[in-house]
């Protein structure tokens, strides 16, 4: 990186910021989160229960989706052999048959045994999930919704099988049983859903093919991806996944890279260019030398952070937590309230403990556990399909709060790439092509990013360039060397000037090139203008964040007339040019202190102190350069429009949690004085089978809930 044409101070023309490493130093120091204990899906009551599966934070680098799996299994053959004995339960409740009008008796006075035996196996059987789960929230000293659960059918179980073996009153094994039913198929239901929510995860896993043709000694072998080792080369034929991140070594081909950077369009790929694995090869042969795997590989880096955010527990899901404790306290308070009161004003026990019970059902935060541990899952999954990974919840979250979004110029709202815009000669003797020819022979040896757009230019035009003699980079101005015996210089203007070199009319720099001339033996022989075009991406971006209310501004190295042109066209709220990395987290700083919930895009390497000290720091730049470490959110493409996505999306998962809030506990507002009985004079009760249905219907509806949001993302 010799060449440094210094009046163009772009981060990109000035290679000294290349080596920031700030952002390993800045490594999640402002993102602390708690572990969740699940993934996404916050009850302790699947612990410890299921036949000895264990205690689930035992499982660490268990497979999350294979154990979860085993608990629908298990919950789904509970219901299915509870719901079986529930039928004669039914049958032979005296207050069933009372209801519907009819009699029925196996064995007379031996019923009353058969009822209670039937229930016994429904109580212990079905009800062992809820019973082990209120063992363990009481060892965490988190009551929930299990303790609520265990509290009512054990109070149902015990005060029927009192009543059966002597005591007076009636039974209520039904209720028993028809409530641990239905919760056990609310269960069943909400695991399906989580289940459901981390399917994209799945499919992201079965993108790694698993076999590869190893290429050795002229022979191909096929080995299994995990015996592949860094350096050996892989052949790649047409219409075949490409097993492993590399470096083409050889052979060209189209490749769609649509399950990692979201971008329909197939890419050109050739020699030296990088391929990932789990994209999908066009219609050439490829060899790649394998560069990472295993672990490192970038769809496994994917995997792992999409992995990581659904097992982080945002604000929002701590404040459902909190929720669920509050609704615990008010159920067994109200609960033995209600039971209270109704002894003192002289109802019987059976009914004081009835209203008890329907009190407990109902206040169970089921749905509250399920409101935003979906919700997360779902966006998480469905957001890392559209090549948004979110590595900090809580920030994804907050995307509604942005008030500035501050832009890195190059490579995001431009395309990064220095493309030749004109080129002319300005001397009889040479033809334009020659000017192209000799830039290109002395920029084959600089690795500038003006030294890429002029070494392109050589390849379409497909000229012979020669052999370079005596290269040298001149300071800060531009390049030397001897090419066909002549003297040749690639110089900015700035040197012209210092050197009294005229130069030519009409060809200043416009306001988005940047000239360099080509001087032989001193003398100006061509000029050559490179541009980096704005992504047409940008312009529909930056109209829907500014439709959303948010200021858009543009911090760039780049020098004041770029930045000036690029600002008017987009019509930006407002820029700052010529400024440094550490000048960048300045500015954010300066912003956060106006009061401003500032967000930061950029390529998260020399943007990282920015990142690191914005409110949201969303790191831009396809392939495996993904894993900017400061980052809350990784874009995999480099498309602007996918940041205006990205925040309408968090803007829509944020209203959903809330929905699912009010889903979740408002029904209790109304429920919980019913169940209580406080309408009791005029006739109006819920029994603990109703309350269990509304408690059920509840937990479907923010399933369903949770579900809309696929539309939202599209």
């Amino acid at each position: 990186m010799q060449h440094d044409h210094k009046d163009h101070t772009s981060s990109q023309h000035n290679h000294g910021h290349d080596n920031q490493k700030e952002h390993q130093d800045h490594d999640h120091q402002h993102k602390d989160h708690s572990k969740h204990n699940h993934d996404g899906h916050n009850h302790q009551h699947h612990q410890g229960d299921h036949n000895g599966h264990g205690d689930h934070e035992g499982h660490g680098g268990h497979d999350h989706s294979q154990h979860h799996a085993m608990m629908i299994k298990d919950f789904r053959k509970r219901f299915w052999i509870s719901l079986a004995l529930s039928i004669p339960i039914l049958i032979l409740s005296p207050m069933i048959q009372g209801l519907l009008g009819f009699e029925f008796s196996l064995t007379q006075g031996a019923d009353k045994y058969l009822l209670f035996g039937l229930s016994t196996i429904v109580f212990f059987y079905g009800g062992w999930p809820f019973l082990t789960g209120l063992v363990d929230e009481l060892k965490k000293k988190q009551p929930g919704m299990m303790t609520l659960i265990a509290v009512a059918i054990t109070v149902a179980w015990g005060y029927s099988t009192a009543t059966t073996f002597g005591l007076e009153g009636s039974t209520f094994f039904w209720e028993l049983a028809t409530l641990i039913d239905i919760m056990l198929l609310g269960h069943w239901i909400e695991m399906k859903s989580v289940m459901g929510a981390s399917q994209s995860l799945q499919k992201l896993v079965a993108l790694m093919p698993s076999e590869a043709h190893r290429l050795k000694d002229g022979e191909t072998e096929d080995v299994k991806v995990d015996q592949l080792k860094k350096e050996d080369k892989v052949l790649v034929r047409p219409g075949e996944k490409i097993p492993v991140d590399g470096v083409i070594t050889e052979g060209e081909s189209s490749v769609n890279e649509s399950m990692v950077t979201g971008e329909s369009k197939p890419v050109k790929k050739s020699k030296d260019d990088k391929v990932i694995g789990g994209t999908i090869n066009g219609n050439g042969s490829l060899t790649v030398a394998v560069e990472q795997i295993g672990e490192e590989a970038y769809l496994k880096k994917v995997i792992n952070m999409v992995k990581e955010a659904q097992n982080k527990k945002s604000k929002t899901q701590n404040l459902a937590d909190r929720i669920a404790a509050w609704l615990t306290i008010i159920a067994l308070t109200i609960g033995f309230g209600t039971l209270a009161t109704w002894l003192i004003v002289g109802e019987s026990f059976v009914f004081a403990l009835e209203r008890m019970a329907s009190v407990m059902v109902i206040t169970c935060p089921h749905a509250l556990g399920l409101a935003v541990p979906l919700v997360v899952a779902i966006s998480t999954s469905l957001s890392a399909s559209k090549g948004l990974l979110i590595r900090n919840r809580t920030a994804f979250e907050n995307s509604r709060k942005i008030s500035v979004l501050a832009f890195d110029k190059t490579g995001t709202l431009t395309k990064g790439n220095f493309a030749v815009s004109r080129y002319e000669s300005l001397s009889d003797k040479y033809e334009k092509e020659d000017v192209i020819r000799l830039a290109g022979a002395l920029e084959s040896k600089s690795e500038h990013p003006l030294a890429t757009g002029i070494i392109q230019k050589v390849k379409e035009l497909d000229l012979k360039v020669q052999e370079v003699e005596d290269f040298n980079a001149i300071s800060g101005k531009g390049i030397e060397g001897m090419v066909e015996n002549q003297k040749v210089k690639v110089v900015s203007p700035g040197y012209l000037k210092e050197n009294n070199i005229e130069i030519p009319e009409n060809q200043e720099e416009n306001q988005q090139e940047t000239v360099v001339y080509v001087l032989v033996n001193d003398k100006a022989a061509g000029v050559i203008a490179l541009a980096d075009e704005i992504r047409p991406e940008s312009y529909k971006a930056i109209e829907t964040l500014k439709k959303n209310g948010i200021k858009v501004i543009m911090m760039t190295g780049d020098n004041e007339k770029v930045a000036k042109a690029v600002s008017d066209e987009l019509k930006l709220d407002d820029y700052f040019a010529g400024i440094l990395p550490d000048q960048k987290l300045e500015k954010v700083k300066e912003l956060q202190d106006k009061g401003e919930f500032v967000a930061m895009t950029g390529d998260g390497i020399n943007d990282a102190p920015a990142l690191a000290t914005a409110n949201i720091g969303i790191a831009v730049g396809s392939g495996t350069d993904v894993a900017a470490e400061t980052a809350d959110i990784i874009l995999v493409n480099s498309n602007p429009q996918d940041i205006a996505s990205l925040i309408t999306f968090g803007k829509a998962t944020y209203r959903k949690m809330i929905q699912n809030f009010v889903w979740a506990t408002g029904y209790n507002v109304v429920a919980i004085p019913l169940a209580a009985g406080v309408l009791y004079s005029a006739g109006i009760l819920i029994s603990p089978a109703v309350g269990a249905v509304l408690m059920s219907l509840s937990t479907v509806v923010v399933a369903i809930n949770a579900q809309l949001l696929k539309r939202k993302l599209k």
